[in-house]
């Protein structure tokens, strides 16, 4: 079998497997935020919270508990790091310098996960695991809370209430995360991912100097930043280690968990609102551009649109054998679809053309499917700016699921829009514009500037991945992209909830002649439209200056 054909029957399988689970995943996450009941282990987690279950929030409180949440979160994971070796099972570690401590806590609390440092060589196992491992979890549930907290806002009329985030936050955990990142555990560690915990790390020397070292948990966590479309990872190689990732099966296994919940909460929404086909159709436009770009990274890059690759006869540079050129352009396209982060080939050595899909695909707002919630909250968001074009084309007040898209809602949702692009844009050209902060780069040139918008680019959407190339454990670089991560996360998240709170209010307006359909090909194909034309329009000077111009060179 030849690898184009081998690539194409990996995407195929994957996209039958997304399939077949969309619909069961999808309706248990209905049942999960719309019960009326409390297990067990819920009960005691709100006791021991203080929190009133049955009472629910205006959201002003919603995201006053979410940012409470997410402080405390930045100063426990800062702490852990600061203290971890006066902490049990530091494995000898010494403490996390500051500026690392900082833009680590925020990376994770954000559900970024960038690493500015070597997973293995810097953290002990309690940081790996009552930090990092813990915030894999939450940061991801409260990217559901939000995403279900604008869905009520359609759902519901003539109401102040989107929910109670506690609630949100520990049923998306307990009743999702928890169970299938330990189902998934155990199928890594059947595939050959180790699963230890040894009270030091066994440091030995190989061949050419290089350090091996082994111990931790690292089969839990490769399955939660998965589950939780995180990044980061227990090896500073990620996914292309082979105590993370060993085997094509595994890889394959690796990008289900990744898609899993983003591609089944169009179904939650769907039923949440009362219509199923609404759901189809952001189903359907997360699926169009996601497939898009897999066959585009996977012909740039199978196609070796450089010097060196065309010579050779493949695009192999900074790629895994095991995995060879499609798998690994797969994963990577997917991972920087769905604001995951790992990666098992280095971007930075893609081709101008296949690394320029990566930032593209980040660039999108990563809504295909995009984060777990994060991804679907986007999306609506889109769906929003849509129907205002095309009310403004046919002279009508725009209108989507029967609510008004008024100069409040197109306020909201342009705001969130330009929020990650200004972040991203204004951060490289700070960057750019001083020769200390241009000295962290590998290369010069074209490709210098992508190894510096990609770094933004992936801070500011909560990615995690890097073209790592890119020098950045430095004081400058660990506080300016901690800070895309604060504002590229919370700024957008208090957009969506005072969207959310403005729709519930509203009272439905009734169907009439001139309501567009926002259930048919044509509404697909015109989200699809609208979006890439936003993205085009903000970023292709930047992307002109760096993979393109590097691509044509």
């Amino acid at each position: 079998m030849s690898a184009t054909a081998a690539g194409a029957l990996f995407v195929a399988s994957l996209v039958i497997a997304v399939a077949l689970l969309h619909r069961p995943l999808g309706d248990h996450l209905y049942r999960v935020y719309t019960s009326a009941r409390h297990n067990a282990a819920e009960r005691g987690l709100y006791r021991l919270l203080g929190v009133r279950a049955d009472t629910e929030q205006s959201w002003p409180v919603y995201a006053r508990g979410l940012l409470a949440f997410s402080v405390i979160s930045v100063l426990a994971v800062y702490g852990l790091q600061r203290l971890q070796d006066r902490l049990p099972l530091s494995a000898g570690m010494p403490p996390v310098t500051g500026h690392i401590a900082w833009n680590t806590a925020v990376s994770f609390v954000t559900n970024t996960n960038w690493q500015s440092y070597s997973g293995e060589s810097t953290m002990g196992h309690l940081t790996q695991m009552a930090a990092l491992a813990v915030q894999n979890f939450v940061s991801a549930a409260v990217g559901m809370a939000v995403a279900i907290a604008l869905v009520r806002g359609f759902a519901r009329s003539r109401s102040g209430a989107i929910g109670n985030f506690w609630v949100d936050l520990v049923r998306g955990t307990v009743r999702v995360l928890l169970p299938i990142a330990f189902i998934g555990a155990l199928v890594l560690v059947a595939g050959g991912v180790i699963q230890n915990l040894s009270g030091t790390h066994e440091v030995g020397t190989l061949a050419g100097g290089t350090q091996a070292i082994t111990g931790g948990p690292v089969a839990s966590q490769e399955v939660i930043k998965l589950l939780g479309t995180n990044g980061g990872g227990f090896y500073n190689a990620n996914s292309a280690h082979p105590f993370e990732n060993p085997a094509t099966w595994t890889n394959w296994f690796e990008l289900l968990l990744i898609l899993a919940i983003p591609f089944a909460l169009p179904r939650t929404f769907g039923r949440m609102v009362g219509q199923v086909r609404q759901g189809h159709a952001i189903l359907a436009v997360m699926g169009v551009l996601a497939l898009a770009s897999v066959l585009l990274t996977n012909a740039f890059e199978l196609g070796g649109h450089a010097t060196v690759p065309r010579a050779v006869g493949a695009a192999m540079e900074g790629k895994e054998v095991r995995f060879g050129v499609s798998d690994s352009a797969t994963f990577g396209a997917v991972t920087t679809l769905t604001s995951t982060g790992a990666v098992n080939s280095f971007h930075d050595s893609y081709t101008p053309f296949g690394g320029m899909m990566t930032m593209a695909n980040m660039m999108l707002g990563e809504i295909a499917p995009g984060g777990v919630g994060a991804g679907l909250y986007g999306m609506l968001v889109l769906a929003v700016i849509t129907v205002f074009v095309a009310g403004l084309m046919v002279g009508r007040t725009p209108e989507y699921l029967g609510k008004k898209i008024g100069p409040r809602q197109i306020k909201l949702a342009s705001l969130y829009f330009l929020t990650t692009p200004a972040l991203v844009l204004i951060g490289t050209a700070f960057a750019m514009g001083s020769p200390e902060q241009r000295a962290s780069m590998l290369n010069s040139g074209p490709h210098g500037l992508s190894e510096v918008l990609y770094a933004f680019t992936s801070a500011a959407n909560n990615n995690g991945s890097a073209f790592a190339g890119l020098t950045v454990n430095t004081p400058w670089y660990d506080v300016a992209l901690g800070l895309c991560m604060v504002f590229g996360r919370f700024l957008p998240i208090i957009l969506v909830l005072a969207l959310a709170g403005s729709l519930a209010r509203q009272a439905p307006v009734p169907e009439g002649a001139g309501t567009l359909p926002t259930h048919r090909p044509q509404f697909v194909g015109l989200v699809v439209g609208v979006t890439v034309v936003l993205v085009a329009l903000t970023f292709l000077p930047a992307l002109a200056l760096g993979p393109i111009a590097e691509g044509l060179s």
